[in-house]
């Protein structure tokens, strides 16, 4: 098993930034893939940035040009920088890893992300 949590989320004005961070623990051998979801009220959780463990990302064309994934293999961390955020990113985020992007396995409770207008 792995245990994710997330934290950073808030509330932020149209246009300001946000970082959202998660830490890993457990069986992190299983860890591969480690990414950020997000699921707005009244819709699916969909797919907003996922990251390998080599390095190589992929992005939601939502959010490419604003929003950047890392991740620290040493500390089992994942980030999320979020910048020149809209009200339509308002959601409640979650960290998601897995041995590969398609196939998350592990989920963490969330952190709510509030942007206004």
């Amino acid at each position: 098993q792995v245990q994710l949590v997330e934290s950073g989320g808030g509330l932020v004005q149209a246009g300001g930034s946000l970082r959202l961070s998660c830490v890993a623990s457990g069986s992190i051998f299983s860890i591969r893939a480690m990414g950020w979801y997000r699921q707005a009220p009244g819709k699916q959780r969909v797919l907003v940035a996922t990251i390998t463990q080599t390095g190589t990302t992929n992005y939601a064309d939502s959010v490419k040009g604003r929003f950047t994934i890392s991740r620290d293999n040493a500390k089992n961390t994942v980030d999320l920088q979020m910048n020149s955020l809209k009200p339509e990113d308002t959601a409640v985020y979650y960290c998601a890893s897995g041995l590969i992007a398609a196939a998350m396995k592990f989920w963490g409770q969330g952190t709510q992300v509030t942007v206004s207008s």
